[in-house]
């Protein structure tokens, strides 16, 4: 038991360090000035899922749910 504990948290600080590092990296939401001149319809913008940005969103999105279950395992765990 005490190995299995010791592999969940090893893999929690990679997850914890992984999605610090994949939020760092993306863009900030707000616009500027590019929304004004329409920038928001241009291929990138229709695109957004095929595109860098959205594959970071998406894999974001994959880091923090294993973020919650190995949390919710490692304190269920530690009450026994």
């Amino acid at each position: 038991m005490a190995v299995a504990k010791v592999i969940l948290e090893v893999l929690f600080i990679i997850v914890c360090i992984a999605l610090t590092v994949i939020i760092l990296m993306q863009e900030g939401k707000s616009a500027g000035l590019g929304a004004i001149a329409g920038a928001a319809d241009t291929y990138w913008g229709k695109n957004k899922g095929r595109s860098m940005e959205g594959m970071l969103v998406k894999f974001t999105r994959v880091l923090i749910v294993l973020f919650i279950v190995i949390s919710a395992v490692l304190n269920i765990g530690s009450f026994q």
